[in-house]
């Protein structure tokens, strides 16, 4: 059975960025605007991937992803919202790893399911590139909902849409070198070393490109 995800400093590091802007405040239901709202979810989120010591950090996302849900109760038909929600809580599943971590990464896949349907496009491909991850990493059977193939369909959806993405290439290598498909890894690791960094998120992409490369030279 493969571990639950991708290991602390990978994807959920990479899935937060690099770079904090602030560590802005978020509490529970007092919710002012949709964008300012998503944007202190954010930064918060990266605030926490980036600057919270590692032995706070499970709490703190914990805290994080019970703010991500009430925010979704608030703006229930925002993809925006929902593809960070998705995100939060896939990368608190990761933090927590193991069994039980399962219930918050049911709930990332709902969200995400969701916010597709709302946006076809998944905030340029972004949501598609978690579901992936997910589907990758959470064990299959009767326990969870794992299933390599879907993990490659959503990959290749969000190449589909954005095929020059950084973490869409680099999550995609790595489930074909997890899969044994070691040249079609190095293929899709060169595209991401070679792909475009989006201007919001260049620290991650960046960081993400240094990965590639690291991969690379492991196959």
């Amino acid at each position: 059975m493969r571990q639950l995800f991708i290991q602390k400093t990978a994807m959920a590091t990479a899935l937060a960025g690099i770079v904090a802007l602030s560590s802005l405040a978020l509490s529970g239901a007092a919710f002012g605007d949709e964008a300012s709202d998503v944007f202190a979810l954010e930064n918060r989120f990266e605030h926490t991937l980036t600057e919270v010591p590692e032995s706070d950090r499970e709490a703190t996302l914990g805290a994080l992803a019970d703010d991500a849900t009430a925010l979704a109760e608030t703006y229930p038909d925002s993809a925006d919202v929902l593809i960070w929600q998705g995100v939060v809580l896939a990368s608190y599943a990761s933090e927590r790893g193991g069994l039980g971590a399962l219930g918050d990464a049911k709930a990332a896949r709902k969200a995400l399911e969701r916010a597709i349907k709302l946006d076809p496009d998944g905030n340029a491909g972004s949501a598609y590139v978690t579901l992936g991850a997910l589907y990758d990493r959470v064990p299959g059977g009767l326990i969870g909902f794992g299933d390599s193939d879907t993990a490659e369909r959503m990959f290749q959806r969000a190449l589909a849409i954005r095929p020059d993405g950084i973490d869409a290439n680099y999550y995609y290598a790595t489930f074909l070198a997890e899969e044994g498909e070691t040249q079609a890894a190095r293929e899709y690791a060169q595209r991401a070393m070679s792909g475009t960094a989006r201007g919001a998120r260049k620290a991650t992409d960046e960081a993400l490109r240094r990965q590639a490369k690291a991969l690379l030279n492991t196959l």
